[in-house]
Formats: C-alpha cells, structure tokens, sequence
C-alpha cells in the first residue's frame, strides 16, 4: 500500500493519529491491517513513511519514520485572488490549483459576484485541496483565507508583490511580472467582469492588465490559465 494520508498533528515520539475522514478512507475504503505502510504529510512541507500500528474503532495508530522536508525552492509564491464560480466549478478549481502549485486561492468579493465563501464552503474546499494534495504528491496545502472584497485586498498589496488582473485587450502575462517581484497576485473576475470602478481600483493599485487569449474564458479557465503559464516561476 502506497496511499498518501493528511496528519493535521505531525507525529509525535515516533507516533501519529489519524481520525475522521482520513482514518475511514485507510480502514473502511482500503481496509489496511495491521503492519500495511502508508504516506504521511502535514500540509506544511514535510511526510513520514509509517506502517499502521494499532486500528480503532474511530482512529488509527501509525508508527513513523523519520521526517523528510521539501527541499527549499527559489520559486515565487503565486496567490489567486478569485470570483469563485458556482457549484462543482469550485471543486474543479481547487483541485487544478493545488495541481499546479498555486499558493493561496483568495475567494474574492465582487459587485458582480455568483458564489458566496462561507465557511462551510471553504471547509468542503479545503477538503478539496487536501484530496488533491494526496493525489499529486505535493506535501503543503494550497491555503484558502477568508474573503476579500477587491478594494480591500487590493489597497493592502505590498510593493514587491507583482499584481496583475486577468482582462480582455491587456497586455502580454509574462511581461507583467518582473524579475524583482518576490511574489504574484493574481485576479480573476467573475463571469459579467469586473466592473469599470473595480478594475480603476485596481489599476490604481499598480494591478497591470493581462491578456489570456483571444476568447472569453470560464473564470476557473482563467485561473487555471495563470496558473498554469506561471507554474515554473511559482513555487509551492
């Protein structure tokens, strides 16, 4: 057994816990026994290997092993701040994003917005990004903070971070982004477009227009677009 699982209380003394949908999934879905060897990671760059030690009726017992960290990255982090879509779009977004390295996915509040952010749904999202984590091997979560209007956001951008804003007739992405910036900040409307006080504001911010293609896109398109133009720049 190969399975990769999420520990949100790295091992201790040698020694981890898993619970609820974690400790189902390795029981119930893939019926381990006693002795089977599993992947751990806690979602901030690091994984054990472990063999499961004792099975509850609500929690596994997993013996670990040393400690292996990511290796440093020189890469720049990439956050997105975005107008999440309606429905399993949102699903589809996390799990492409976290595929691609993105940092963080800011659900972002705008005048033409569909999809509210409650904390149910960023739970069920982060969710997401853990599901997809354990699928494609990467050992930190994608963080999803809470909500943020564009104005508040935007006014709050430090100067090293290179903002862009994803926008029909803007100019070239990568030219947007200079090799100075220590970080990106990427934001995508939602599906009606920003609105002309919006895009002013940010504009204003120092957020530069970018272009990605002649079509207009989904906005999970379009995020998954940056992402996926920038993943050799960002790190995760």
């Amino acid at each position: 057994m190969s399975e990769r699982f999420f520990v949100a209380t790295p091992p201790a003394a040698g020694r981890a816990i898993l619970s609820g949908d974690e400790a189902r999934h390795l029981t119930r879905v893939l019926r381990a026994r006693v002795g089977d060897a599993v992947t751990l990671f806690d979602g901030r760059g690091q994984a054990w290997q472990a063999q499961v030690a004792a099975i509850g009726r609500h929690d596994v017992e997993l013996e670990t092993g040393a400690a292996v960290a990511d290796p440093p990255t020189a890469c720049r982090p990439l956050s997105l701040a975005v107008a999440l879509p309606k429905g399993e779009r949102q699903k589809w977004l996390v799990e492409k994003l976290t595929e691609l390295g993105a940092t963080r996915l800011i659900p972002l509040v705008t005048t033409r917005g569909v999809a509210e952010a409650t904390p149910a749904a960023r739970e069920r999202l982060m969710r997401g990004v853990i599901e997809a984590c354990k699928q494609c091997g990467r050992n930190r979560l994608m963080e999803i903070p809470e909500p943020e209007s564009l104005a508040d956001l935007v006014v709050r951008k430090d100067p090293a971070v290179a903002g862009i804003i994803a926008e029909p007739g803007g100019g070239s992405l990568e030219a947007a982004i200079p090799r100075a910036a220590s970080e990106i900040l990427a934001l995508v409307g939602p599906e009606g477009g920003f609105t002309p006080d919006e895009l002013a504001t940010a504009r204003a911010a120092g957020f530069v227009p970018v272009s990605l293609g002649p079509h207009v896109l989904r906005i999970e398109t379009a995020a998954i677009a940056v992402a996926a133009r920038l993943a050799e720049s960002v790190g995760q």
